[in-house]
């Protein structure tokens, strides 16, 4: 398409930005909305013809209060400080996993178990956050190893908040191989939410997630309690646990093929939902990456053709979803950000999440804790026994990730059609390419994050498929 520059009227056009879409223009602006033009379309939209659909895509019909009050909401978890805490209570695990972003370390190192100490000045520095929304969240290594400080943090924070009245969450991240009935029973008592390690059918879960002592296999134990839990859900209901249990997902080169199995076998379990994640560049996985990598495009594929399938699926009246395009589709199609933190400008590290290691030590969020494990400490904030909250979220490091993740200042970034949606990690990015300012042309997760977008924008235009995508927002 050939333009006329001067014959496009900036004066009555308000901030767009746009892509060619196969046949058509996408433009969105600043607060999320879309709109796909013909050729014909956006030639008059660049005239300063009204009719091209979009009020706020010209100056004159732009509602600007209305405008702002968007703006901020899409943007108001900036206001609120840290709110997700991840607690790392040992660094042992039971399971060697192929991928292990955490560094995991064997089960004869108690001197990686976090002690009583550091577990109450953790909690302690935890609601010193300016959030009312704080949400603590137990990793590893594998946190049922040191199931004590556990239950001590969940009793020591419920009662902290006697007095500081958050609207406190606990979660548990486990591969529940070590769960039992008394500690399954104390979490649901407690209203722990539990998401669970699976990454799928037997021979692919089994073969990312091997478990060390030889004593059977870990997927047996995720299945176990899986099923255990959604067998119990709706008598949990009327017991106000609100949780359904989730669970974490990580695609290695053994699952490309397996698209369809996976997504049966999370329904067989009891799952109406399911979080697609490619492998990161920490712990594990970057070392052993030529064995269970793959390409940007291998990935992609695999994403399709299992959205596909879920589309399939919905269209014959099985509900089920994927996360990472929910996150996606609340950005593109409501008002609301859903605070996805490694997909909003800025990023979440120091500002949104900080991570606790069993030593004490602070990190931005939990790839800066993991990268501490492969001998970088570049992401340390301090540790909660020697420096101060305000030390902590106010230090250095934070305001430099913050300035690193905001697309504003990121070349090609800023003027991409998709900026309303999308997010970085400058940890991802100095992990992949040395520095915290990604190079986005060859950067993996925005090549990932791109095509995504392109796929559900894609499909937002069929009518069925569209159809189930929206029916994902609903509760």
């Amino acid at each position: 398409m050939s333009l006329d520059l001067k014959k496009i009227k900036y004066d009555k056009l308000g901030f767009f930005r746009f892509k060619k879409f196969k046949n058509k223009y996408l433009l969105t602006n600043d607060i999320g909305q879309y709109l796909f033009l013909t050729q014909k379309e956006f030639e008059d939209f660049l005239a300063g013809n009204s009719d091209s659909k979009g009020k706020n895509f010209f100056k004159k019909e732009m509602d600007l209060t209305e405008t702002i009050d968007k703006y901020r909401l899409k943007n108001d978890f900036l206001l609120g400080g840290p709110s997700l805490h991840i607690v790392v209570v040992t660094l042992r695990c039971n399971l060697k996993c192929v991928y292990c972003h955490a560094s995991a370390q064997g089960m004869n190192r108690k001197e990686l178990d976090m002690n009583k100490g550091v577990a109450k000045a953790v909690v302690d520095k935890i609601f010193e956050t300016t959030s009312p929304f704080v949400a603590i969240e137990f990793q590893g290594g594998e946190p049922l190893v040191n199931w004590p400080i556990v239950k001590y943090i969940i009793e020591y924070a419920q009662k902290k908040n006697r007095k500081a009245k958050k609207d406190l969450e606990l979660r548990l991240v486990s591969n529940f191989v070590l769960m039992t009935q008394d500690k399954f029973k104390y979490l649901i008592d407690n209203k722990v939410a539990m998401c669970i390690s699976l990454d799928g059918p037997a021979k692919i879960h089994d073969k990312n997630r091997i478990l060390i002592d030889g004593k059977g296999k870990s997927h047996q134990y995720a299945a176990k309690w899986a099923k255990k839990f959604f067998k119990l859900y709706p008598q949990l209901k009327e017991k106000e646990y609100i949780f359904k249990m989730g669970a974490a997902i990580t695609v290695s080169r053994f699952s490309l093929p397996y698209y369809k199995q996976i997504v049966d076998e999370f329904i067989k379990l009891g799952f109406d939902d399911i979080y697609l994640r490619p492998l990161n560049p920490f712990g594990f996985s970057k070392n052993h990456f030529q064995r269970i990598g793959y390409s940007v495009d291998d990935y992609i594929k695999f994403y399709k053709k299992a959205i596909n399938y879920m589309i399939e699926l919905n269209l014959k009246g099985k509900k089920f979803r994927e996360k990472t395009a929910y996150t996606f589709l609340t950005k593109i199609l409501t008002e609301y950000d859903p605070n996805h933190l490694d997909l909003r400008s800025p990023c979440g590290a120091g500002i949104g999440q900080l991570a606790y290691n069993h030593n004490g030590q602070v990190y931005t969020c939990d790839e800066g804790r993991m990268l501490s494990m492969m001998d970088d400490e570049s992401f340390c904030l301090g540790n909660v026994k020697e420096n101060t909250y305000q030390e902590i979220v106010g230090n250095s490091i934070v305001r430099t990730i913050c300035m690193a993740s905001c697309l504003e200042g990121q070349p090609f970034c800023n003027d991409c059609v998709y900026k309303p949606y999308c997010g970085i990690c400058p940890i991802y990015n100095y992990s992949e390419q040395g520095n915290i300012f990604g190079q986005m042309p060859t950067n993996q997760r925005c090549q990932i994050n791109m095509a995504i977008l392109d796929f559900l924008f894609e499909k937002l235009q069929d009518k069925k498929a569209g159809s189930i995508l929206k029916s994902w927002l609903k509760k």
